[in-house]
């Protein structure tokens, strides 16, 4: 392949030759083998990984040509690299998207340009890490947070920067209005913590003296006043007979979908399982549930089945002891919005109502009722911690419900 730049004053020099790009490379030619490897060990196939070693020397030979330096490489550098490549034909990696594995490995290295440290960015990279060491929260739990105050970060920054002495409790009641405006009951509610919680730090960071959580109202609502949404057994069953077993990401997904409704796992749950968190002899399994809990719950024979052959014939090798992988490069732990795709997914497959991971939480919880389990049974099995959490459940028990009711008067129905 021979590749041809065009530079600042119409001229036009090769910068990569030959079918794999070899013998060019400037500065990163060093990085090849290194970067070869770790492509591999993500679980490429040898004809994607050859594309992406094409792409780092295509890099290289680029950054030597402009006379820059790796550390000089920044996102808008990246956008003239790339649209670089689109100008001398290439037509694979093309996009950010297709940069993203090469620029992970050379920030791995340490090589790169420094991220902007702005002052919103050292707030987001500081609350983030008080979130994980102080408050303790969960990766997905961390995602939600995040969002929320970088939301907020934009609409009171001005040209890129926020002033903290400026900001008062109106930013903070406008931004509200915006947000929740089309937001639901619980959506608000999430949001309101979620701000809270971050100009909290604000205050404790000593980027304000103000304390502006306290202009944040609490959100209305109404504990108990909506029902558990669950699903029949026979659409349960149905989301389960969906998956091709005969495919590997079928077994995989049904082994996905038998711990969510027979255990009533969260979908952080699922995604966050080890390989070391099965005792297979003892027929136990580690839940790490909400606020860093882990707690062992029994293996039933139809979930350790089907996770067993997921396992034996599908899951791919990689240094990963995630249980859920993704099925493509880069072979990569499952995260909790796509356990939620999957039964997306199921739900279409199945020709049912589209439901998330949490209303099969409710499925299992509902079918344990149906079996004769107590409320208390129930709240151990799902792992709450508070009996009135447990309580919801009680307005779905129509078996139980039906022995209090009285006649109705007359005796007419």
């Amino acid at each position: 392949m021979i590749l041809v730049c065009l530079d600042g004053r119409g001229g036009r020099r090769v910068i990569m030759s030959g079918s794999d790009g070899s013998g060019v490379g400037g500065r990163l030619v060093v990085h090849v083998e290194s970067f070869r490897a770790t492509l591999v060990e993500r679980g490429y196939c040898e004809r994607s990984a050859r594309r992406h070693v094409e792409l780092l020397r295509h890099l290289g030979t680029w950054l030597e040509g402009e006379g820059l330096s790796t550390g000089e490489l920044t996102a808008d550098r990246v956008a003239e690299f790339l649209d670089q490549r689109r100008r001398v034909g290439s037509r694979g990696l093309v996009t950010p998207f297709g940069m993203v594995p090469l620029l992970e490995y050379l920030d791995g290295l340490g090589i790169l340009a420094p991220q902007s440290h702005s002052r919103s960015g050292g707030v987001l990279e500081r609350y983030l890490e008080y979130l994980r060491s102080e408050r303790g929260l969960v990766p997905q739990g961390v995602v939600r947070y995040e969002r929320v105050a970088r939301l907020f970060l934009g609409s009171v920054a001005v040209a890129g920067a926020v002033d903290w002495s400026m900001l008062s409790a109106s930013d903070v009641t406008r931004f509200l209005l915006e947000q929740c405006s089309g937001r639901g009951g619980s959506s608000a509610r999430n949001l309101a913590a979620a701000l809270r919680s971050f100009l909290r730090f604000a205050q404790l960071d000593g980027l304000t003296t103000v304390g502006l959580a306290a202009a944040i109202p609490p959100v209305p609502g109404w504990r108990g006043r909506s029902l558990p949404v669950g699903i029949a057994p026979g659409q349960a069953q149905q989301l389960l007979d969906s998956c091709d077993r005969d495919r590997a990401t079928g077994r995989r997904d049904l082994a996905i979908l038998t711990l969510l409704l027979r255990l009533g796992l969260r979908a952080g749950e699922v995604s966050a399982m080890r390989l070391d968190d099965i005792d297979w002899r003892a027929g136990e399994i580690v839940v790490h549930g909400k606020n860093r809990r882990d707690e062992r719950l029994p293996l039933p024979g139809d979930v350790g089945a089907a996770v067993a052959e997921y396992l034996r014939q599908d899951r791919p090798p990689t240094p990963s002891r995630a249980v859920f992988l993704r099925m493509l490069s880069p072979r990569q732990q499952l995260t909790p919005t796509a356990v939620t795709a999957i039964v997306y997914a199921a739900c279409d497959r199945a020709g049912v109502p589209r439901v998330g991971a949490h209303c099969l939480r409710h499925t299992a919880a509902s079918r344990m009722l149906r079996a004769g389990a107590s409320l208390d049974e129930v709240g151990q099995a799902l792992r709450q911690r508070r009996p009135k959490t447990t309580a919801i459940y009680a307005k779905v028990d129509h078996a139980r419900l039906g022995s209090l009711a009285r006649p109705w008067p007359g005796g007419a129905a």
